[in-house]
């Protein structure tokens, strides 16, 4: 299982849309508490549209209630890190049962340093620009997360289009021919 993790998450359009990505991707979604909005904000009921009733996520009080329930291998996204998310190996994790989580800090500082620390080597930096900070964080999560699902073989994941069938392109391209 492919398993996001927001840590004091600050905004509430950036979550709704992590939400619609973690529903997409059939990722379970952890939330750390302090968020920076209530739950029923209608920003973020926007942001996440429909698919919030499709996803799997829970709400925990701290860090320290979320490490106890949850086990597996950890990375943590950062400006910090020293590895593009493609240079670790996450079909390793996956071959060995164990659930893989991705955390990605508060908007405004990022994870908390002392976790970062003891973790150097599970961080992650999504290389850019030397003058750049940081990127939005719902495109983080869609950044790292899709490397982890790629390299998995997109498990589970529609490889041609269902809701509106496979050949759809082509019966508007008959139609439009008539």
């Amino acid at each position: 299982m492919i398993n996001v993790v927001l840590y004091e998450p600050e905004i509430p359009q950036n979550t709704g849309n992590i939400m619609r990505t973690c529903m997409a991707f059939g990722c379970r979604l952890h939330l750390i508490e302090p968020l920076g909005f209530y739950m029923d904000e209608k920003h973020l009921k926007r942001a996440g549209m429909d698919y919030v009733d499709d996803l799997d996520f829970t709400i925990y009080p701290n860090w320290t209630d979320f490490k106890t329930k949850n086990v597996g291998s950890f990375y943590y996204v950062t400006r910090y890190g020293s590895k593009a998310p493609s240079e670790f190996d996450y079909k390793k994790d996956a071959d060995a049962k164990q659930d893989i989580y991705v955390v990605f800090g508060k908007e405004s500082t990022g994870i908390d340093k002392e976790i970062l620390y003891q973790n150097l080597d599970r961080c992650i930096r999504i290389p850019m620009v030397e003058n750049a900070r940081s990127l939005n964080l719902s495109n983080c999560v869609a950044l790292c997360i899709y490397e982890v699902i790629d390299q998995l073989g997109y498990p589970g994941l529609a490889r041609e289009e269902v809701i509106k069938g496979p050949d759809f392109l082509a019966q508007v391209h008959e139609r439009g021919q008539k």
